[in-house]
């Protein structure tokens, strides 16, 4: 089960209600973080998320609401006795930046950090086991990244199937093994018994305006994060800033056939995002306004 927890959904600046970016999405007790505003770190211990179990870090950009909370994660990781090695994603060419911000005290760090750049084309940033994290390209005021989360595809053993060929105890493990088993002289292929199982997509577009990029990433996702910096009434700021309104970020879904919604990076000059959410929900009916500390399972 993939576990996506809303951090900070705010956006260049805080509220009372909602901190900067920051997104987690849990696998089999691994955290991957996606942003780091500040405060992620506070956030991260009010919502039960260990910063041990941190693997990677992806940075969008290098704006300073998606990254400043960085330098003190990386500290308490490292007060906490971290020993694992840490890797850090952000576009490249700002390596840089955030090498500067890990070293600007000469702080002692325990483990070793990574700091990875990211091409400014479709890349495959992780190869897990049984998942990938991918990141696409981004139209916003600073090179950005957005991100894939995808499970690879799997068999599951099908019991109408494998009971019809009595398949029981240790035959699973051999014909998983071997791809075929012979039962009373007769072979039986695994794909006789099983049937391919669609893993889960989670794109997360943070910053940026509508894109085909991000229209091709988050083709048939199961979940689409989009910023929503803006209403429509403010399509003209949004336009000129580089982000998205709620109704630009709802065409993006609808256009990539995208099975949910949810709007983030949210200005702070909208107390109620009610409307937001409406708006949005009159072009992609399956949408929700995120809230600090929201959490999806899939």
């Amino acid at each position: 089960m993939l576990r996506v927890t809303f951090l900070g959904t705010s956006g260049a600046t805080p509220t009372k209600s909602r901190f900067l970016p920051s997104v987690s999405i849990e696998r089999e007790g691994s955290v991957f973080l996606f942003d780091c505003g500040e405060g992620t770190q506070m956030q991260m211990m009010r919502y039960g998320i260990s910063p041990q179990k941190v693997k990677a870090i992806f940075i969008s950009h290098l704006h300073g609401d998606h990254v400043i909370g960085l330098a003190g994660l990386l500290r308490s990781m490292a007060l906490n006795a971290r020993k694992e090695e840490i890797s850090i994603f952000i576009p490249k060419g700002y390596e840089g930046g955030i090498n500067a911000l890990i070293s600007f005290d000469k702080a002692l760090f325990g483990y070793k950090i990574r700091v990875i750049g990211i091409p400014r084309r479709v890349s495959k940033l992780l190869d897990g086991k049984d998942f990938t994290i991918s990141s696409f390209p981004l139209k916003h005021t600073l090179p950005s990244s957005g991100f894939v989360f995808r499970e690879k595809e799997k068999r599951r053993f099908v019991k109408s199937k494998y009971e019809k060929y009595k398949i029981k105890g240790m035959d699973f493990s051999r014909i998983s093994k071997s791809g075929k088993l012979k039962i009373s002289g007769r072979t039986i292929a695994l794909k006789d018994v099983t049937e391919v199982v669609k893993g889960k997509a989670i794109v997360y577009a943070s910053d940026t305006r509508p894109s085909k990029s991000t229209i091709k990433a988050s083709s048939n996702a199961d979940l689409l994060i989009h910023e929503s910096s803006y209403m429509s009434s403010e399509k003209d700021l949004a336009r000129e800033r580089m982000h998205s309104t709620a109704a630009e970020a709802a065409e993006v879904a609808r256009e990539s056939i995208a099975e949910r919604l949810i709007l983030t990076h949210i200005s702070a000059r909208y107390k109620d995002t009610k409307p937001m959410e409406e708006e949005a929900r009159k072009i992609f009916p399956n949408t929700n306004v995120a809230n600090d500390g929201d959490v999806i399972s899939l």
